[in-house]
């Protein structure tokens, strides 16, 4: 298939674009006007377009047999990230009804569900309630819920081909670090729990999970997490990432339970003293909390059913390749081997 994929440059969409190109497929790779397309390896077409704006994107459609959509904003305010993930999506939909292009798979994110109608160490799956006030969560999640709403509601009005991916906490080189381990400084990590465990995908797992979804049958009209199948507890990622770190850190362990205290003393002083206004801490937000803190159950079993996907790389494979360490013992085993064989020669 000739594949437009949005987001190419980014973290995961340069691994999405490899698997894509592995596995047969020409690819047409949407860059930012900005961008670097140095970033992207490979035979691939590369074509410059804002996606908050409409200029040009029909033009990058025409010719084009699906859509992946991963492009989307994570940072600033509600209006910076509504036009980087929400207005972006609603331009290129319009785009593909324009160029007659009816395949889209939709990248969202596990940000969409509500944490706080789960109980603790309950399992959550794509049953799972979504949630219900996002304004009290943080800008992502919002954005994220109505962007899933957009491309679900145009394929469906358009009879398209459609799939909606929400990956878990996706891990490689330089992203090894995430906000539900807690806070990581330069030589103190306070680690905001123990014994949750932590959705992880590794990138070059979440990469070939997308691409399965493009091409499986089985995955028109579902929406799937993506989570790879042995996930780690907070406690024992943090360790295993400090001991490959290349400097030494102390973890400071701070109990769920504490944080789920303090988190709503602190909420309850902010709508008391501030009238809500006081702008406080992530890690003090209680929905925000519980979504990144609160210990639960997660499966794959569904997305793996549709695709046939099984997660390449283990965990501990992901942190190895992404630090390097893969590649420093293959070289020390080539050199000991190579000593072995000289000493014998010599002998």
């Amino acid at each position: 298939m000739k594949l437009l994929i949005t987001g190419a440059t980014g973290f995961l969409g340069r691994y999405v674009v490899a698997e894509a190109l592995s596995r047969g497929h020409s690819v047409r790779a949407v860059v930012r006007p900005a961008g670097d397309v140095n970033k992207i390896d490979g035979d691939v077409e590369c074509v410059r377009v804002d996606l908050r704006s409409s200029r040009g994107l029909a033009e990058a459609c025409r010719g084009i047999d699906a859509v992946i959509h991963l492009a989307a904003a994570k940072t600033g305010d509600f209006y910076a990230q509504f036009a980087g993930t929400v207005l972006a999506t609603e331009n290129l939909l319009k785009a593909m009804k324009e160029a007659r292009v009816n395949h889209i798979v939709a990248i969202s994110s596990l940000s969409v569900y509500d944490y706080r109608k789960l109980w603790s160490f309950g399992r959550l799956d794509e049953s799972s309630p979504l949630e219900s006030r996002p304004t009290e969560r943080d800008e992502y999640a919002y954005t994220k819920l109505l962007q899933e709403k957009l491309v679900r509601e145009t394929a469906q009005q358009n009879g398209w081909r459609w799939t909606i991916l929400r990956p878990g906490v996706i891990f490689g080189k330089d992203n090894l670090w995430t906000a539900r381990l807690g806070i990581q400084g330069k030589k103190i990590w306070l680690r905001t729990g123990a014994w949750a465990k932590l959705p992880l995908t590794y990138v070059e797992n979440c990469a070939e999970a997308i691409v399965l979804a493009l091409e499986s049958p089985a995955a028109n009209g579902g929406t799937f997490n993506v989570i790879d199948d042995e996930l780690p507890t907070q406690r024992k990622y943090a360790a295993e990432l400090r001991r490959r770190w290349p400097s030494r850190s102390t973890i400071i362990p701070i109990p769920w339970t504490v944080m789920r205290v303090v988190a709503g003393l602190a909420d309850l002083t902010n709508k008391v003293l501030f009238n809500g206004r006081a702008k406080l801490p992530g890690l003090l937000i209680p929905a925000r909390l519980h979504a990144r803190c609160k210990p639960l159950r997660f499966t794959n079993e569904r997305l793996k059913q549709a695709t046939g996907w099984k997660p390449k790389y283990s965990w501990r494979d992901g942190l190895d390749r992404s630090m390097g360490v893969a590649a420093k013992t293959a070289v020390a085993i080539v050199q000991s081997t190579s000593a072995v064989a000289s000493a014998g020669v010599a002998g």
